[in-house]
């Protein structure tokens, strides 16, 4: 009797995870925006499922949402700018590559709440080659995705996108992060309330439809000899190229300003997460609930190891570093303190202070003159 009840209890299937969004898409394609509207809608259920939410984006000023791990109480890019004399984009994606050395840590708190939670949503920053070539992107989907059931939500800016050549840029992004996170895709078209996307879907469907586009923008558009231009042939070629990418890829058409589409987002990421449980999982870890613990800890720790050494070989090859002015704490006002986590501070998780939190309609923000007043984001916390 003893031993079939403990087999029944080996046999149990394990607690399904929650699955994890991570938003990518281009600076001002919404994805702040998008990120708030699929949190109300998770509240807004019966009965509500409140999702744990992460802000990646070190320079945002304020989110409309509550989060629950929140790169800005660890890392302060401003000072990340002064102390390695970067610019803006050179600070946020060092602030993520410090972030991510410490990843480890985000992932305890996650899987602290995997039972309470059916998704985690993360939010990034609109510095795409983050995702593309940086060691710290590789590391954030790398980790989450030995743990987690994970999905790519890469959102488009569909007013932006309406021309042939920003469309295909657009792809062309979208085909990189694909192939180079190995995950679940799902492609949101966002602003539908601005500019429908049928047109795009139709070039994704018919390369020919796209071709047509373009030799009608081509037209206006030749060299001094009237052939089309370089551009134009290329993107004629590319079109061909992106062809196989476009047949396997899920799409769907949101409104984060009127919430038209979430429902829909949501059934392509439930069949995203079969995706990864099909292919993900057999290629990568021998289970999506239950990841070898040894495999993934050797596997993230060679990756910030790989990480710190570029972001430390990159500084050092600046000739004139030596000429600029340094950064000296000693020297630092009490008020300019500069607080970063050291080797002993641990990651917040913001949750554990607030409980869940109210969520934020959205139908509240709107612009001035359009029936309501604006709405200015406080920053949580």
């Amino acid at each position: 009797m003893a031993s079939s009840s403990t087999a029944s209890s080996s046999t149990a299937p394990s607690p399904k995870k929650p699955t994890v969004i991570i938003t990518i898409g281009m600076a001002g394609s919404g994805k702040t925006t998008f990120v708030q509207r699929i949190n109300s809608y998770l509240h807004s259920l019966q009965p509500p499922k409140p999702p744990y939410t992460l802000n990646l984006d070190p320079a945002v000023s304020s989110v409309p949402f509550d989060t629950n791990i929140d790169i800005r109480d660890t890392v302060d890019y401003k000072e990340v700018m002064k102390q390695y004399n970067l610019g803006p984009n050179g600070g946020i994606l060092t602030s993520l590559n410090l972030f991510t050395t410490k990843f480890d840590q985000v992932l305890g708190l996650m899987e602290k709440r995997a039972d309470s939670v059916d998704h985690m949503i993360i939010d990034t920053p609109g510095q795409i080659e983050i995702f593309t070539w940086s060691a710290s992107g590789a590391i954030i989907t790398d980790a989450i995705a030995s743990t987690f059931p994970t999905v790519v939500a890469y959102i488009v800016d569909t007013p932006r996108t309406a021309a042939p050549a920003t469309f295909m840029s657009n792809m062309l992004y979208a085909c990189s992060i694909l192939y180079k996170t190995k995950l679940p895709f799902v492609l949101v078209f966002n602003k539908v309330d601005v500019q429908s996307p049928a047109e795009m879907m139709k070039w994704m469907a018919d390369f020919e439809a796209f071709q047509g586009a373009l030799a009608t923008e081509g037209g206006r558009q030749r060299d001094g000899d009237g052939e089309p231009t370089y551009m134009n042939s290329l993107m004629n070629s590319m079109s061909l190229v992106l062809d196989e990418f476009y047949k396997e890829l899920k799409t769907v058409a949101v409104s984060s300003y009127t919430g038209a589409g979430i429902p829909e987002f949501f059934e392509a990421v439930e069949v995203a997460r079969q995706e990864y449980e099909r292919h993900v999982v057999h290629s990568s870890i021998t289970s999506p609930t239950r990841p070898l613990p040894e495999k993934q800890e050797q596997n993230l720790a060679a990756k910030k190891s790989e990480s710190m050494s570029r972001f430390m070989q990159d500084l050092s090859l600046d000739p004139n570093r030596d000429k600029l002015e340094k950064w000296d704490p000693a020297a630092m006002r009490d008020d300019e303190e500069y607080e970063f986590a050291d080797d002993d501070e641990e990651y917040i998780d913001r949750s554990e202070e607030r409980g869940p939190g109210p969520h934020v309609d959205m139908d509240r923000a709107r612009r001035p003159g359009t029936g309501g007043e604006g709405v200015r984001w406080p920053r949580p916390g």
